[in-house]
C-alpha cells in the first residue's frame, strides 16, 4: 500500500530543499533566510519547523544531498590501475564537480557557515566517498596520510583558483594533468625515504 501522506511530506521536503539551494546560489549560503524560504514555497515561516527543526537542519539535509551527488558521480569513474590516468580521472572529477556549483562546494568542503557541522549521518556519506578515494590511492601504492592530504590539497587549490579567477572557464582545470604528473613524480621519488605522517580527522 502506498503511504500517500508520507509521499506528500517527502515532496514538500524536496521542494523546500530545492528552493533552499536556489536561494543559496542567489544570496549565498550564509544569507539563506528562513522567512524568504517559507514565502517561496508558499507557507508560513513557522510551518517550516514541521519539516526541519532548525536552519542548520536544512543545511544538513543540503549537505547530505550534495554528498550523495558526489558519490553518484564516483560510481561512474573508469579507473584502470594506471596511476597517472586514475589520479587525473579522480582529480578532474573533483575539480569539475566543485566548480560546476560553487555553493555546493562551499557547503561540502569549506566552513562557510559559522557554527554548522554536518550530522554524523550526513558526514558518514562524505567519509565513505573519501574512503573510496583513499582505497584506490592505496591500491596505486599511495597510502601515506600526508601524501593523500597533499592530493586533496591540490584538488581544492585548483578548485579555489578556478572559481575565484576564471568562473565558468577552464584555466585551472587545464592544469590537472600537469599537477598529477608533478604530484606522482614527487610521491614516487621520495616514497622510500619519507617518514609516515599522521593527521587529524577532516571534513574531506
Amino acid at each position: 500500500m502506498r503511504d500517500r501522506r508520507a509521499e506528500r511530506r517527502q515532496a514538500t521536503i524536496d521542494e523546500i530543499l530545492d528552493t533552499a539551494w536556489r536561494l543559496a546560489r542567489a544570496e549565498g549560503l550564509a544569507g539563506l533566510s528562513l522567512r524568504e524560504l517559507a514565502v517561496e514555497v508558499g507557507m508560513r515561516p513557522q510551518s517550516l519547523y514541521s519539516y526541519f527543526e532548525s536552519k542548520n537542519a536544512i543545511y544538513d539535509a543540503m549537505y547530505a544531498q550534495g554528498s550523495r551527488q558526489f558519490v553518484e558521480g564516483q560510481a561512474r569513474w573508469n579507473l584502470t590501475g594506471d596511476a597517472r590516468a586514475d589520479l587525473a580521472t579522480i582529480g578532474r572529477y573533483f575539480v569539475e564537480f566543485c566548480t560546476e556549483d560553487p555553493v555546493r562546494y562551499q557547503l561540502l568542503f569549506q566552513r562557510t557557515i559559522p557554527g554548522f557541522e554536518p550530522s554524523a549521518e550526513s558526514f558518514a556519506i562524505s567519509v565513505g566517498s573519501l574512503a573510496k578515494v583513499e582505497a584506490h590511492l592505496a591500491a596505486l601504492g599511495i597510502d601515506d596520510p600526508g601524501d593523500i592530504d597533499l592530493f586533496t590539497a591540490i584538488g581544492t587549490g585548483l578548485t579555489d583558483q578556478q572559481i575565484s579567477n576564471d568562473p565558468g572557464g577552464d584555466r585551472w582545470i587545464r592544469l590537472i594533468d600537469d599537477s598529477v604528473e608533478m604530484y606522482l613524480d614527487f610521491v614516487t621519488r621520495r616514497s622510500h625515504t619519507k617518514e609516515p605522517t599522521t593527521r587529524k580527522a577532516r571534513r574531506r
